[in-house]
C-alpha cells in the first residue's frame, strides 16, 4: 500500500527550480538527439536492405588511418571507437557531476536509484543467459540487454510524457547515469581480452597530465571556448590513442578524461568562482556535438543490418539469441527495475510519492528497455563481424528498443492523460 511520504521528494528535491531548469534542458537537447538517433539508424537500415545495399557497406568498410599506430581502422570503426568516444566523455562528466553535486552524492540520495539500475542490469542478464544456455558461443553476448540508450529514452518521454510528474523523468535520468557508469565497468571488465601495459601507462600519465592541466587553468577554460579545443583536444587525442592501442576500448578514455574536469560544489557558491563548474560548462558546450554528431553517426555506421526483408525478420526470431535480447530488454528490464525498486523502498522504509503508482514504474523500466546505442556497441563487442550473431542480435536491438518504446509510449501515454485530467480538476 501506497502511504503519504515520498520515495522521489527526499531523494529528487523537484521543488528546485535550478534542477527543474537544468532537467529541462537535458530534456529538449536529448530529444533533438533522440529523433536524429532514430533517423540515422533508419536511413542505414533502409539502405542496407536497398538494392545498393553495397554501397552501404563499401562506405562503412572503407579504410582510414595510420597502421603503426593501430589506427589504421574502418569507418564503422572509427565511429565506435571514435565518435564513441565524444558521447562516453559526457558520460564521464555527468557521473562526476553526479557524484559530486548532484543526487547521487549522498548514499540516501543515491540508494534507490542505484538499486534499480543493478536489477535492471541483473534481470536482463539472467533472461539472456536463461534462453541462450544450449546455443553454442552465444554467452558472450549476456550484456547486449542490459544497457538503457538514455537519449532514445527520453525523446519518448518528452514527446509523450507532458504531464507526468517531474519526479518520474528524474528518476529516468538518474537511473539511465546509474546505468551508464555499470556498462562503461563491463565493457572495461568483461570486453577486454588483452592489455599491452606500456600504452596503458603512458595513457594513464596523458589522462593525468589532462586533468592537472584543465584543473590548473579551469578559469581560462571557462572565459574561452577555443582554449579547450586547442590544448585539451590534442592531450585527449593521443589519451584516446593510447588507450585504444592497449588493448582496452578506446571508449573508456573518453570517461576518464571527464571524470578529470573540475566540478564545483554547491558549497562554493558565494565563493568568487561561483557559478557553473567547468564539467557543467563543458556539457554544455560539447553536448551538441555527442547529440547530434557523435551518436547519430554511429548509430548510422552499426545499424545497417541486412533483414531479408519480413521473411529474414521472421527468421532471425527463432533464434535464441534474438529472443534473449528481446525479452531481455522488454521483459528483464522494466521487471527487474520494478522488483528492485520495491525491494530497496521496503527495506529503506521509503514510499512513493501520492501522485505516482507503481505502474509508474513499469512505465520507466520499459523505457529503460529502450537499449539502442550501448546496446549495438556491445553487440559489436561481442560477435566478430564474421558471426552469425553480429547481425542477428543487431536485429534483435532494433527490434527491441522499437517494441520497447511503443509498449512505454502506450502505457505512460495513459499514465499521462490521466495525470492531465487530474491537473484540470
Amino acid at each position: 500500500m501506497v502511504r503519504s511520504s515520498s520515495l522521489f521528494r527526499p531523494l529528487f528535491p523537484t521543488s528546485s527550480r535550478a534542477e527543474s531548469r537544468r532537467v529541462g534542458e537535458i530534456l529538449r537537447t536529448e530529444t533533438t538527439g533522440g529523433v536524429l538517433l532514430v533517423v540515422a539508424a533508419a536511413v542505414a537500415l533502409l539502405w542496407a536492405n536497398s538494392p545498393w545495399a553495397d554501397g552501404y557497406f563499401a562506405l562503412r568498410d572503407v579504410r582510414v588511418g595510420y597502421e603503426p599506430w593501430h589506427l589504421d581502422l574502418t569507418l564503422g570503426q572509427w565511429a565506435a571507437d571514435g565518435l564513441l568516444a565524444v558521447f562516453f566523455f559526457m558520460v564521464g562528466l555527468e557521473l562526476k557531476r553526479e557524484f559530486v553535486a548532484g543526487d547521487l552524492r549522498r548514499f540516501s540520495t543515491a540508494i534507490v536509484p542505484v538499486v534499480a539500475a543493478l536489477g535492471g542490469v541483473a534481470v536482463p542478464a539472467l533472461v539472456y543467459v536463461a534462453v541462450t544456455s544450449g546455443t553454442p558461443d552465444a554467452a558472450r553476448g549476456w550484456a547486449i540487454p542490459t544497457a538503457t540508450d538514455i537519449a532514445f529514452a527520453v525523446a519518448v518521454l518528452a514527446i509523450i510524457g507532458s504531464h507526468l510528474p517531474s519526479a518520474l523523468r528524474i528518476f529516468l535520468l538518474t537511473l539511465a547515469v546509474v546505468d551508464d557508469l555499470v556498462a562503461i565497468a563491463i565493457i572495461a571488465i568483461f570486453y577486454t581480452d588483452s592489455i599491452d601495459v606500456i600504452p596503458l601507462l603512458l595513457a594513464a600519465l596523458v589522462i593525468v597530465a589532462y586533468g592537472v592541466i584543465a584543473q590548473r587553468y579551469r578559469r581560462l577554460f571557462r572565459l574561452h571556448a577555443s582554449a579547450a579545443w586547442l590544448i585539451l583536444l590534442p592531450i585527449g587525442f593521443v589519451a584516446w590513442a593510447l588507450v585504444h592501442a592497449s588493448g582496452v576500448h578506446a571508449t573508456i578514455a573518453g570517461v576518464l578524461l571527464g571524470f578529470t574536469i573540475p566540478v564545483l560544489h554547491r558549497r562554493a557558491a558565494h565563493e568568487d568562482e561561483s557559478g557553473p563548474g567547468l564539467a557543467e560548462i563543458f556539457e554544455h558546450r560539447f553536448r551538441p556535438l555527442s547529440s547530434a554528431i557523435a551518436v547519430p553517426v554511429f548509430a548510422f555506421f552499426s545499424a545497417g543490418v541486412a533483414i531479408g526483408g519480413l521473411e529474414g525478420w521472421l527468421s532471425a526470431l527463432g533464434d535464441p539469441v534474438v529472443l534473449g535480447i528481446i525479452l531481455g530488454l522488454i521483459v528483464g528490464k522494466p521487471i527487474g527495475i520494478a522488483v528492485a525498486t520495491w525491494a530497496v523502498t521496503r527495506v529503506r522504509r521509503i514510499d512513493l510519492d501520492p501522485s505516482l503508482q507503481w505502474i509508474d514504474i513499469i512505465g520507466v523500466g520499459l523505457l529503460a528497455g529502450i537499449g539502442f546505442t550501448v546496446s549495438l556497441l556491445v553487440a559489436e563487442l561481442s560477435f566478430d563481424v564474421a558471426d552469425p550473431h553480429h547481425d542477428q542480435a543487431k536485429v534483435a536491438i532494433l527490434t527491441a528498443s522499437v517494441g520497447a518504446a511503443v509498449l512505454a509510449s502506450a502505457l505512460l501515454g495513459l499514465r499521462n492523460r490521466r495525470y492531465r485530467k487530474n491537473a484540470a480538476t
